[in-house]
């Protein structure tokens, strides 16, 4: 019996490595349409699923469809457009990911409230002001109890 080797692998240089995804290509600005909405990314959950805050100031949990999943990473604090579900108005479906030039972009166009921060990552629910009636103070007294 002969036994053929198998051809080595090429090694390729830092510089010379291609990365998908990096390609710096201006794609035409994407304005949001009906049953559509824009949001703040506020938390990422795992599993494609995130929390997200929509201009509407209704948090949303939000799935991340599987064109976007391995492909745009999504991170807290990015702009997303979200398509809203008829049946369910606390959950969403991810359409896509703005960059933070289209963001700005849309914020000059006055599609985006002022509050909406771009490449910050703050905690946006001080700046709504709470809305769901819970304090910040997560400490007790011992004395109450």
């Amino acid at each position: 019996f002969r036994f053929s080797k198998m051809p080595k692998k090429k090694k390729s240089s830092k510089n010379q490595k291609s990365r998908k995804g990096d390609s710096e290509v201006k794609r035409e600005l994407i304005i949001r349409e009906e049953g559509q909405e824009y949001a703040q990314v506020f938390r990422m959950l795992g599993n494609g699923r995130l929390e997200a805050v929509c201009v509407d100031e209704k948090k949303r949990l939000c799935h991340i469809r599987g064109k976007l999943r391995k492909k745009v990473w999504i991170a807290v604090g990015d702009i997303i457009l979200l398509g809203l579900r008829d049946f369910q108005d606390d959950k969403a479906d991810v359409i896509l990911k703005y960059t933070p030039d289209e963001a700005r972009q849309l914020k000059s166009q006055k599609e985006l409230p002022e509050w909406v921060k771009i490449n910050e990552t703050v905690d946006l629910m001080d700046q709504l002001g709470s809305d769901s009636g819970e304090s910040s103070d997560d400490a007790f007294d011992f004395d109450e109890i």
